[in-house]
């Protein structure tokens, strides 16, 4: 795979060797307007969870995914309805790419019985089996070896069928990934393992927590492939997910893809970031995934702005109903607790 010497941070600008990656390929319109639009409702739908936590209508945790909308569309775009999906706890863009309901997103924000885990997983646990998406995790790590696992099971019934795995940058540091990325490889496992590297583990970069700043190659310890992706590049993102699927789907294994993204809110909405200029952010924003591809559509003439607009008003009415939708929804009761627990149904050790 190339090796492209760069780190996130350095001021928002892709090297010519990941920019080109971007080029080789000619997507079609409906491509492009699936790009757009779930981008956009990921945006949008985070923004207003950003205002309502400020009005303490969401509470607990919150991680925004605002500015790392490509890694979520651009990958949904390169696999199959039947693939798997599981990732750590900035996990709100991931199942409305996928389709999941808005409404039960964000009920599940607001701790709503409607939300799509009941009310009991809150920001950081959404889950929605409909769409494979089997979770966004809250240990920090603790989803890798569980991907390859989902993966294995796919292995085992012969389906075809992957699992992407996603990472924060932070969770390369933690044991499970090497145990994982070892049996991974060693069983040739159909899994696609990403880390979202938006530069920094909560607050702190890249560079003050390990001498490796290139995390691809951590995968070389383990001869597996992989390579660094300009993720504010949705069409990047697409095919460096379809090359490593067809590698999985033919029986190679995995493959370890370091998206190399941008956070444009905090870690959590409790962050000040204090260790980050706002220089930084601005120089990213330049190069917005959502304003790309945008640009790319008005130029190939995919779509006109008025076309653009009536999309974004459409979704400023499902973001607008989600949030009524979980106003209006009730708590769990107390008896909530004791269920969903255990498989077995009459599981006798509960006690009242």
């Amino acid at each position: 795979m190339a090796s492209v010497k760069e780190n996130p941070k350095q001021n928002g600008k892709a090297s010519e060797a990941q920019s080109a990656v971007a080029t080789k390929v000619q997507h079609p319109k409906e491509r492009y307007m699936y790009w757009y639009e779930s981008m956009q409702l990921q945006r949008k739908f985070e923004e207003k969870a950003g205002q309502l936590y400020g009005q303490q209508k969401i509470r607990g945790f919150c991680h925004l995914y605002i500015g790392q909308e490509a890694c979520s569309s651009g990958s949904y775009s390169a696999l199959t309805k039947d693939d798997k999906w599981i990732t750590a706890y900035r996990d709100h863009g991931i199942p409305l790419a996928l389709g999941s309901d808005p409404k039960a997103i964000m009920a599940e924000l607001f701790g709503k019985q409607t939300g799509s885990s009941k009310g009991k997983g809150g920001s950081m646990h959404i889950f929605d089996k409909s769409v494979n998406f089997v979770g966004g995790h809250g240990i920090v790590g603790a989803q890798i070896p569980m991907g390859a696992g989902i993966a294995f099971t796919e292995k085992y019934n012969k389906t075809g069928n992957l699992c992407i795995t996603f990472m924060g940058d932070g969770a390369v540091r933690q044991g499970a990934l090497h145990e994982a990325f070892n049996m991974a490889m060693l069983w040739k496992i159909p899994v696609i393992f990403v880390v979202e590297n938006n530069g920094y583990a909560m607050g702190t970069s890249v560079e003050r927590t390990s001498n490796v700043t290139e995390l691809y190659t951590l995968a070389e310890a383990y001869d597996m492939p992989a390579e660094p992706v300009d993720a504010m590049s949705v069409e990047a993102v697409h095919e460096a997910v379809s090359r490593a699927a067809e590698r999985a789907r033919a029986g190679e294994g995995p493959t370890f893809l370091e998206f190399r993204t941008y956070r444009y809110r905090g870690h959590s909405m409790s962050d000040p970031q204090k260790y980050r200029q706002k220089d930084e952010v601005e120089k990213y924003k330049l190069r917005d995934p959502i304003e790309q591809v945008k640009a790319a559509i008005l130029e190939k003439g995919f779509a006109t702005e008025e076309d653009l607009a009536a999309i974004d008003q459409k979704i400023k009415g499902i973001v607008d109903e989600s949030v009524k939708f979980a106003e209006e929804s009730p708590y769990p009761p107390a008896e909530e607790a004791y269920k969903d627990v255990y498989m077995q149904a009459d599981y006798p050790f509960l006690t009242e």
